[in-house]
């Protein structure tokens, strides 16, 4: 068994309260699951800041290239909404 284990910081610019974040977060996380399905995704850090958002990504297989591939995967996917800026990315892979 192999989990992937992804922290992505990112940043929202643009942002002027709480409500705002947690609506671009909730867009950006239901968007991950929908075309990811097997991934979780979630807030983990950063909840009191506005424009900064630390978020965790797990995957597990039986394969390490495909684990690898999806966390960069997302990242990319991520990337390209163009709603929220990656300042940090920090993968794992854990083999059991």
């Amino acid at each position: 068994m192999v989990v992937g284990v992804e922290k992505i910081e990112i940043i929202m610019d643009g942002n002027r309260s709480l409500k705002d974040k947690r609506q671009i977060l909730r867009s950006l996380i239901q968007r991950v699951k929908s075309k990811f399905n097997n991934v979780s995704i979630s807030e983990v850090d950063s909840h009191d800041l506005w424009q900064r958002a630390t978020l965790g990504v797990s995957f597990v297989s039986n394969d390490s290239p495909l684990v690898n591939s999806l966390l960069d995967q997302i990242i990319g996917f991520i990337d390209t909404l163009g709603t929220v800026e990656i300042v940090g990315r920090e993968i794992e892979i854990i083999h059991f």
